[in-house]
């Protein structure tokens, strides 16, 4: 996954724990400072596999892994792909006083991008097919409302983004 060893071991952690965890819990559990406790969740948060949200009637926010945390983590994957893929797509459009190797090279890393978004795209609706979910639907218990507010939803696709 590229992630850091602090955020593999905060993961693993949260995957197999079966209650949510404070930052707190997390922190004595890993033995590592709040800073790097709080810069990992955020981390795990952002790659689509960790939730936050604060129960009702408790004072701290706690962490559980998504119960959809494999298609979230793809659906981070599809994401990045497909801003990269616009970035190559606005700066060929550009094409301001560009030579002819450097529109080639802006043309290449466009059609790659672009295959890749369809592929990943594909590949995020047969993983969902196989659980029998929709992209971006929890293949188990319903998150909180506010846990949904901090967990990536569905991503559009190449579809819905253009038109």
């Amino acid at each position: 996954m590229g992630w850091p060893r602090m955020a593999g071991r905060a993961a693993g952690l949260l995957m197999l724990s079966e209650q949510p965890l404070t930052l707190t819990e997390l922190q004595e559990a890993l033995g590592a400072s709040k800073g790097s406790v709080s810069e990992m969740t955020r981390l795990l948060i952002e790659q689509g596999t960790v939730e936050r949200y604060k129960p009702e009637g408790r004072r701290h926010f706690v962490y559980r892994w998504r119960e959809d945390a494999w298609a979230g983590c793809l659906q981070h994957l599809v994401a990045a792909t497909t801003q990269l893929r616009g970035l190559a797509e606005r700066a060929e459009a550009q094409d301001a006083g560009l030579s002819a190797v450097q529109r080639r090279r802006l043309r290449e890393m466009r059609e790659y991008y672009r295959f890749m978004v369809r592929h990943l795209e594909a590949l995020l609706t047969e993983y969902a097919d196989s659980l029998g979910t929709a992209p971006g639907a929890a293949s188990g218990t319903p998150s909180p409302p506010s846990a949904r507010a901090s967990s990536p939803g569905p991503v559009r696709t190449a579809d819905t983004a253009r038109g």
